[in-house]
């Protein structure tokens, strides 16, 4: 049997258990949150009391802040270029002529897909409302990264796909966490919410990816095993990896949206370490038996890697000189 058709018949099998996935991991759209529930309501009479707060609490978030969060909602309204790419994985069949016609993989990521829509309508709408960032710039950005799609070399591979959703969707929600805990600090209470419902999310997000690929270590632990070491070679690169601002022809905004988060602290490499720590640890990949000699190599190369990765780290400075972003003005000022 090909090695395409032997992940298609693994995709189908763990395809069978992905309603009960929905169950435990989506919540339906008549109970989870949606932005207006976060956002000031133009309905009641208060709204612009609740505008008036958003632009005061804005004054006290420094350069650095701005930078990340819309670099973060950037990349969360990029969304139609990710549920693209998942829908184009070998055994998701996303074409039917009902819901019950499609298959358990279409269902998710469409479902997925539905919550995750909701977390840059929320944080665009806040931008909007703050009126310490130039929206027509961070619009044009947007557009950029979506026509100018997204290739992170996984293919049409589920195994590769699912560990890369498995690395970003937890790097996503200590993001969000973060952004919101310094809001919190500097007393904006309503974007702090925001950003931890959307981190609450991404992790939901995360834990079900993660089980994904752990219920596929158990099918066809060899080549999961390579998948995941060929996805830790090429590194787990966020979607703001393709950013670029107006005038730009090439992505060349990532680096220093990197090194503004990492000044922050809100998502350094250490925590790339960490993530990869946990991932190890939760798909117990040390204790598999039976592995190809060449998957015995990779899991040799994955447990290593951390130590390895720490020791570059704490070799490496973090850039102080702010990039002027065409984003945001000096100090979060336009």
């Amino acid at each position: 049997m090909a090695l395409d058709n032997i992940r298609l018949e693994v995709m189908k099998t763990v395809e069978k258990s992905v309603d009960g996935f929905i169950d435990k991991y989506l919540i339906p759209v008549e109970e989870i949150w949606q932005p207006t529930d976060l956002l000031p309501n133009l309905q009641n009479d208060n709204y612009m009391d609740e505008i008036v707060q958003i632009r005061e609490e804005a004054q006290e978030l420094g350069y650095d802040f701005w930078v990340v969060l819309v670099a973060d909602m950037v990349t969360e309204e990029a969304l139609p270029t990710y549920e693209s790419w998942l829908m184009d994985m070998e055994g998701v069949e996303q074409h039917g002529a009902s819901h019950g016609q499609q298959n358990g993989w279409a269902r998710w990521i469409r479902q997925w897909t539905g919550e995750e829509n909701r977390h840059g309508d929320t944080l665009n709408k806040y931008l909007y409302l703050s009126g310490r960032v130039d929206m027509k710039e961070i619009e044009k950005t947007t557009q950029y990264l979506i026509s100018d799609g997204f290739d992170i070399g996984t293919g049409r591979d589920p195994y590769k796909n699912f560990i890369y959703t498995s690395f970003q969707e937890l790097a996503t929600n200590i993001s969000h966490k973060r952004v919101g805990q310094l809001a919190k600090k500097k007393g904006n209470k309503m974007l702090a919410k925001m950003c931890s419902v959307i981190a609450g999310d991404e992790m939901r997000h995360h834990l079900a990816y993660r089980e994904f690929v752990k219920v596929i270590f158990d099918y066809d632990p060899s080549e999961m095993m390579l998948a995941f070491q060929d996805m830790m070679k090429k590194k787990i690169v966020m979607p703001a990896q393709f950013l670029r601002e107006s005038g730009d022809d090439i992505a060349s905004a990532f680096e220093n949206f990197s090194n503004a988060a990492q000044r922050l602290g809100v998502y350094t490499t250490y925590d790339y370490i960490d993530i990869l720590k946990k991932l190890n640890d939760y798909w117990e990949i040390d204790k598999y038996s039976s592995l190809t000699d060449e998957a015995e190599k990779a899991r040799d190369y994955l447990m290593a890697l951390p130590d390895r990765m720490t020791r570059i780290a704490s070799r490496i400075s973090i850039p102080q000189d702010q990039h002027q972003f065409k984003w945001v003005g000096a100090n979060g000022r336009l």
